[in-house]
């Protein structure tokens, strides 16, 4: 006698077509093995078990209390090893497993959660966790591997990243709703020379001030900062005090605040670009997937 353990996986697979079709010819013609090979396998599965699995007449094969309860299990078993293979490939092929995404503030107020919900109808068996950063601590995140992409306020002049275009926004101004520029359609960038700013607080948010201080300078003048607050909800927070003013991205008006209103600078033709980036030498299957969803979209970015 020999052990379960010595018999092959295609065994179990004879021996469930058998007790399937309960007819030798039919389940040898199933398996493509002719019948007396399926008779010899049956019975070295039976020596190997040391039950008899299948009571045999010349009319007629049905399963022994013995071979039924085997059924069951060799069902259950493979029913499970063929699902553990599927999810194997899935994950090699990136049809399944978990994404890390960060986030700023600009990011989440403005395309990524239709991107995301996209990505996820398409792909319901991938899981993404969300992580809000600012860009800096994003890249050290990406650089760390804790990251698979980063949605960043750019340009990312970095070597070894690839990156797609999320949204480009319109500068706006941020004013309280008491003051006295707030009945203007549209403001010129002149008119806030002399005003106190409420800004990001660094280097949380160098990236965007260097496109805003850039801005200001055009103008001739540096933003008089006043206060500082961590997040897009402090400033407007802190502007709805009265404190100051500010500019920022046109995505951010999603954040309805009472107490501020939002108004297009005149005259400005200029963008903060929000990019999608990722490291280069680090695009394994899942990633990659994303990255094709990322590019695919890319075109419908308004410029």
């Amino acid at each position: 006698m020999f052990g379960i353990m010595s018999l092959g996986l295609q065994q179990f697979r004879y021996f469930i077509a058998v007790a399937e079709e309960l007819h030798f010819r039919r389940a040898a013609e199933r398996v493509n093995l002719s019948q007396p090979a399926l008779s010899r396998a049956i019975s070295r599965m039976e020596e190997a078990v040391g039950a008899a699995l299948f009571d045999r007449t010349n009319r007629s094969v049905a399963l022994t209390p013995a071979g039924a309860r085997l059924l069951d299990g060799c069902t259950a078993a493979l029913a499970v090893l063929d699902g553990a293979v599927e999810q194997a490939r899935k994950l090699h092929t990136g049809e399944r497993g978990r994404l890390t995404i960060g986030y700023t503030d600009f990011a989440i107020a403005g395309r990524l959660p239709q991107i995301v919900q996209a990505f996820r109808n398409a792909h319901p068996e991938i899981a993404i966790d969300a992580v809000h950063g600012c860009t800096r601590a994003q890249f050290a995140d990406l650089e760390a591997g804790k990251l698979d992409i980063g949605f960043v306020t750019g340009p990312v002049p970095r070597r070894g990243y690839g990156s797609v275009p999320v949204q480009h926004d319109r500068f706006v101004v941020v004013l309280p709703d008491t003051h006295p520029l707030a009945d203007r359609a549209a403001i010129d960038l002149a008119d806030l020379a002399d005003e106190p700013f409420v800004l990001g607080e660094l280097p949380s948010w160098e990236h965007f001030h260097a496109h805003l201080f850039d801005l200001c300078r055009t103008a001739g003048f540096e933003p008089a900062v006043v206060q500082y607050a961590s997040n897009s909800e402090g400033i407007f927070g802190l502007i709805a005090c009265g404190m100051g003013v500010s500019i920022q991205v046109e995505c951010l008006e999603n954040y309805f605040r009472k107490g501020v209103v939002f108004r297009p600078l005149q005259h400005c033709a200029k963008t903060v670009p929000t990019l999608a980036a990722w490291r280069d030498d680090a695009v394994a299957p899942l990633k990659a997937r994303f990255i094709e969803h990322l590019r695919e979209r890319a075109p419908a970015v308004a410029g």
